[in-house]
C-alpha cells in the first residue's frame, strides 16, 4: 500500500511537470489523476455536434470513447466501423482531415516538450499537424522520455504490441522485437516530431494522465 501511494505521488510529480513543460512549448496542456477523469475532461472540451475523428490508440479505447462518440451528439467519423473494404476506411480517414476535433494519444513526449509518433498509414500523425480545427491528446506518464533518441527507442519497443494488436503480420509479431521489416504490412512507416504548438496556438491540447495508461 506504501509503495502504491509513493508510486501515485511520482506520477502525480511526473504530470505536473510535463505539463509545466508543454504549456511553456505553447501546448495547452492539463493533467488529472486517473482515467475516469480524463475521460470527463475530455469530454467537457468536445462540443454538441461538433465532427470528430479518432486516432488509434490503446487509451482512448480504456476510456470507452469510442462507444461514447457512437451514441452521443457528434458527427463521428468512425475508424473502428466493420467495413468489407479498405478504401472505406481510407474514406474515412481522408474525411478525418476536415473533422472539428481529433482525440488521439502520443507514442513519446521528451522532456524538452516533443510528441514524437511514428504511423502505418499516416492517418493519425497527418491530422496531429494540420487538418482538425482541434486536436486532444490523452497520454499516461508512461509516454514521458529523457530525449528524442529515448522515444525512438520507446516506439521501437512497443512496436511489436501494436502490430499485434492489430493483428498485423509482421516479423516483429513472431521475434517480440523490431527487425526494421521491409514488408507489406509494416506499421513503422511515417514518423513525426511536434517540437511546440505555437504555429496555431491553442489548438493542440493535452491532458496527461498521473497514471500509466496504454504502451
Amino acid at each position: 500500500m506504501i509503495i502504491d501511494k509513493m508510486k501515485a505521488w511520482k506520477n502525480l510529480c511526473k504530470a505536473k511537470d510535463i505539463v509545466a513543460i508543454l504549456n511553456r512549448k505553447h501546448f495547452q496542456a492539463t493533467y488529472v489523476e486517473n482515467l475516469e477523469e480524463a475521460k470527463k475532461k475530455v469530454l467537457g472540451m468536445l462540443e454538441e455536434g461538433a465532427s470528430v475523428a479518432i486516432g488509434g490508440s490503446t487509451t482512448l479505447s480504456e476510456m470507452g470513447l469510442v462507444e461514447i462518440l457512437r451514441d452521443g451528439n457528434y458527427k463521428f467519423f468512425d475508424r473502428y466501423q466493420d467495413l468489407p473494404f479498405d478504401p472505406d476506411i481510407v474514406d474515412i480517414h481522408r474525411k478525418s482531415l476536415t473533422a472539428d476535433f481529433l482525440l488521439t494519444g502520443t507514442n513519446a513526449i521528451t522532456k524538452k516538450g516533443e510528441l514524437v509518433n511514428t504511423d502505418c498509414t499516416g492517418n493519425r500523425v497527418a491530422p496531429m499537424i494540420f487538418g482538425p480545427k482541434n486536436v486532444i491528446i490523452v497520454a499516461g506518464v508512461n509516454k514521458i522520455v529523457d530525449c528524442l533518441e529515448d522515444a525512438f527507442q520507446r516506439i521501437r519497443e512497443i512496436a511489436p504490441m501494436n502490430s499485434k494488436r492489430i493483428k498485423h503480420e509482421t516479423p516483429c509479431t513472431e521475434t517480440g522485437f523490431c527487425v526494421d521489416c521491409d514488408c507489406k504490412k509494416r506499421i513503422c512507416n511515417f514518423t513525426t516530431i511536434i517540437h511546440n504548438g505555437i504555429k496555431f496556438e491553442g489548438r493542440i491540447k493535452i491532458v496527461i494522465i498521473a497514471e500509466e495508461i496504454g504502451y
